[in-house]
């Protein structure tokens, strides 16, 4: 987070956050999948982020696996989660990723789905 607290960086700019998926195991230059828009705060773009690569990691332990292990694996097959354009305001998994290598996540931590702006779309259809 940057050393003062600016309220304007809390607010998404134009057209909301992105948070871009990013593929580990791509053997390109841009290993970018996916990029979904429309979080309203960083906030919430860092937490969708965060707990993308929470099940990322999890997706990628399997029994018996060391910690380090496990965070080759990741490194290998699994999916990074970056919020576009946030700065040192967005969340890294860098500063998070050998915690998650050492304990294994809930459920609530995993269920990126819960924060997903996407996931309203459409629901008044749904609806009828």
């Amino acid at each position: 987070m940057p050393s003062e607290f600016d309220a304007a960086d809390l607010f998404a700019p134009p057209g909301g956050w992105r948070v871009r998926i990013i593929d580990l195991s791509a053997d390109t230059s841009d290993n970018v999948v996916e990029e979904i828009k429309g979080f309203p705060t960083i906030m919430h773009a860092n937490a969708f982020a965060r707990r993308y690569v929470r099940d990322s990691v999890e997706l990628c332990r399997a029994p018996g696996l060391t910690p380090g292990e496990v965070m080759q694996a990741w490194f290998a097959f699994g999916e990074n989660a970056e919020v576009a354009d946030a700065g040192e305001a967005g969340w890294q998994s860098g500063t998070e990723l050998a915690d998650f290598a050492d304990r294994p996540a809930g459920d609530e931590d995993r269920d990126w789905r819960a924060l997903d702006p996407r996931r309203d779309d459409g629901d008044e259809e749904d609806d009828e």
